[in-house]
C-alpha cells in the first residue's frame, strides 16, 4: 500500500504561511528528495493556485540555482490532484480536478500502485486527517514566530496520538519532525 505523507511548512507558533518561510538550499533539496520519492501530489486550491502561479514559469525561465530549478521541474511533473468546489478547470500540466475529498477513492489511490503520495494543504491535511487517511505526517517547523496566520490544525475535532519517528535538523534552524499517527484505524 503506498504511504499518504502530510507534508508541510510551518512556523514555531504553529502557522502555515508560505510567505514567512524562505527555503534555503538544503531545504529545497529535502522537498527534491521527498518529491523523487512520491509520484501523487494532493492540494486544496489555494495552495494549488499559489504553486500553479509560481512554479510552472521557473521550468520555463530557470533561476540558475540548482535546488530550486530542479523541484521546478518535479513539482511541475508530478502528478496533481486538485479539491475544490469552486475552481471550474485546471490548467497546470498533469493536473486533475475533484470537487471533494471522497474517502473511498482516496483509500483505493493508495491501493494502486506506486510511489508515495502527498498531501501539501493545510485545508486538505485536515481533512485527510479527520478522515484518518494519512500514515506519516513530516511537518517542518522553521525558527519563526509569525504572530498569526493559518494554524494547520485549527479545524481537527478529534485528538489524534502521534508517535515520533524521526527528526531531521537543517542548517537554517528548521527541523523536520516525522510522526505517524497510532489511532486504532
Amino acid at each position: 500500500m503506498r504511504k499518504l505523507i502530510a507534508a508541510i511548512n510551518m512556523t514555531l507558533d504553529g502557522f502555515c504561511d508560505h510567505t514567512a518561510v524562505i527555503p534555503d538550499d538544503e531545504l529545497h533539496q529535502h522537498y527534491n528528495d521527498l518529491l523523487s520519492n512520491a509520484d501523487t501530489l494532493l492540494y486544496g486550491r489555494i495552495t494549488y493556485q499559489l504553486m500553479e502561479s509560481y512554479w510552472p514559469t521557473i521550468v520555463k525561465s530557470p533561476t540558475g540555482n540548482k535546488p530550486t530549478d530542479e523541484f521546478a521541474v518535479l513539482i511541475d511533473n508530478i502528478s496533481k490532484i486538485v479539491f475544490s468546489r469552486t475552481l471550474q478547470h485546471v490548467d497546470w500540466k498533469n493536473t486533475k480536478l475533484k470537487k471533494e475529498v471522497i474517502k473511498e477513492e482516496i483509500l483505493e489511490l493508495k491501493q494502486q500502485a506506486g510511489k508515495n503520495i502527498l498531501a501539501g494543504s493545510p485545508s486538505l491535511i485536515v481533512t485527510l486527517t479527520q478522515m484518518n487517511l494519512i500514515d506519516e505526517y513530516q511537518l517542518c517547523v522553521h525558527p519563526i514566530v509569525s504572530g498569526s496566520g493559518l494554524p494547520l490544525f485549527k479545524n481537527v475535532k478529534d485528538r489524534v496520538n502521534l508517535k515520533l519517528l524521526k527528526t531531521k535538523t537543517f542548517g537554517s534552524g528548521a527541523v523536520t519532525l516525522y510522526y505517524e499517527p497510532t489511532n486504532l484505524r
